[in-house]
């Protein structure tokens, strides 16, 4: 009630009967002296998923703060996880800005952060719909370029060519990422961390040298996903 009254968003979807079946709730603050936005929890029931659910909630999400003057809405997930990459960068238009490690702590109890902890990306969604549509044009034009065909790989635990490129003579780049992080987190928690382990040093050692994600590409002949990076 309290975050409500002071421009935050907590929403949900019902059915007719009126059964919950999702929410989207988020905080309004001041960052530097611009109104932003932190959608903090997303939700949809296991029955109720892939049915569009949770872009409709965000969406509203954006329309509810935009009206208050909010410029761009900020939000974690694991950079690990193909499908919310697929969703954040190819759905929404999203741009990576910060990756973080363990931000919630390396050992939460929970089944999600079993054995790789809790890095995350802080994405930025813009607000205003020229904005938002620049950005899923870009993250469009990343993933259609033949430029990253054929951009040295980092980041793949599993690849013995894929220690880190020279990144210095590197403009393009893709950092590699298991197709479902969670069925090998289910089957060998050990190659789960290795996984970890190899994506956390490409992106830190990436964003160091200069390289932002341009986008997100997903190849489910390879069992890979990639992020597309370049200076």
């Amino acid at each position: 009630m309290v975050s409500q009254k002071l421009g935050g968003v907590a929403a949900g979807a019902f059915t007719s009967s009126g059964r919950l079946i999702g929410f989207v709730y988020g905080m309004t603050g001041v960052e530097n002296g611009v109104v932003v936005h932190w959608s903090d929890m997303l939700a949809v029931r296991p029955e109720a998923q892939n049915l569009g659910i949770g872009r409709r909630l965000k969406e509203f999400q954006r329309r509810a703060v935009a009206k208050l003057g909010a410029r761009v809405i900020y939000w974690t997930y694991d950079p690990l996880v193909a499908r919310n990459a697929h969703l954040n960068f190819n759905v929404f238009g999203v741009r990576a800005v910060e990756y973080v490690r363990d931000m919630y702590g390396g050992d939460t109890g929970s089944d999600l952060h079993r054995g790789i902890g809790t890095d995350r990306f802080i994405v930025a969604w813009p607000v205003d719909d020229g904005e938002q549509a620049a950005s899923k044009e870009q993250n469009a034009a990343a993933r259609e370029s033949a430029v990253y065909r054929e951009a040295p790989i980092a980041g793949d635990a599993e690849l013995e060519a894929a220690r880190a490129p020279q990144l210095e003579s590197a403009r393009d780049l893709r950092v590699a990422v298991p197709f479902d992080i969670s069925a090998i987190q289910d089957s060998d928690p050990a190659r789960a961390a290795r996984w970890r382990a190899s994506t956390r040093s490409a992106f830190e050692t990436a964003f160091a040298h200069g390289y932002r994600v341009r986008g997100f590409l997903a190849d489910a002949a390879r069992h890979r996903g990639y992020y597309l990076l370049s200076r």
